[in-house]
């Protein structure tokens, strides 16, 4: 579990991909101070498991089911990552429970400034816009982020300028794709509306051909 308060930015060093999934190793150093193999690790917004480390380094393996439904098989060598180690419960909560458990991918529609701030609209699949609300949390690229707006197909939000310096939000363009995940609150709720019949149950996933390629199954 997560706080959405990213740590710092690390740099991706190596990839070894191959058909049973990738493997990444990520330059990083204020998490290094107690990251241990085995321990869970937020890449982007996604729990990936530590399973190698030097003095300056770490190493997650990537499923190919993680790869299909997360932006991580877009990296390459050299790209940015924000990173956050698992929270500690008898510490203060930043910003919202986040279990690194990505819903969607989402893309950015427009960037503009407005003052200080950055402001971004996100298009993303209706599952995550229907549970956005205004001033409710959201989590972008593993950034806890307050929404302030909300459309039929998208949101948006402001960033301030030290999360636009210390998190890649600030590095993004219009076009660029984030990986995103709804607060569990809006989740538990919807899912209790379905179990009494008052919202329709959530439609099961077509599995097809494209489906299991985008697994890595096929």
């Amino acid at each position: 579990m997560f706080s959405g308060i990213v740590e710092e930015m690390g740099a991706v060093s190596i990839l070894n991909k191959g058909l049973a999934g990738t493997r990444l190793t990520i330059i990083a150093s204020t998490i290094m101070s107690d990251l241990t193999i085995g321990a869970s690790v937020s890449v982007n917004g996604t729990c990936l498991t530590a399973v190698a480390r030097t003095d300056h380094d770490f190493s997650v393996d990537v499923s190919p089911e993680t790869l299909a439904v997360t932006t991580l098989g877009g990296l390459t060598s050299g790209s940015p990552v924000n990173l956050e180690r698992a929270m500690k419960l008898n510490e203060r909560i930043g910003g919202h429970m986040v279990s690194g458990h990505v819903d969607g991918i989402g893309a950015i529609r427009s960037r503009h400034q407005d003052g200080n701030a950055l402001i971004l609209e996100i298009e993303a699949p209706k599952e995550i816009v229907r549970l956005c609300v205004p001033k409710g949390s959201i989590t972008v690229d593993g950034i806890s982020l307050t929404i302030n707006e909300v459309t039929e197909r998208s949101f948006v939000v402001s960033i301030i300028p030290h999360t636009a310096t210390v998190t890649t939000l600030g590095l993004k363009q219009v076009g660029d794709k984030l990986n995103l995940e709804s607060d569990l609150i809006g989740k538990y709720v919807e899912r209790l509306l379905q179990e009494r019949g008052i919202l329709p149950p959530k439609p099961s996933p077509v599995i097809d051909t494209d489906y299991l390629k985008r697994r890595g199954l096929i």
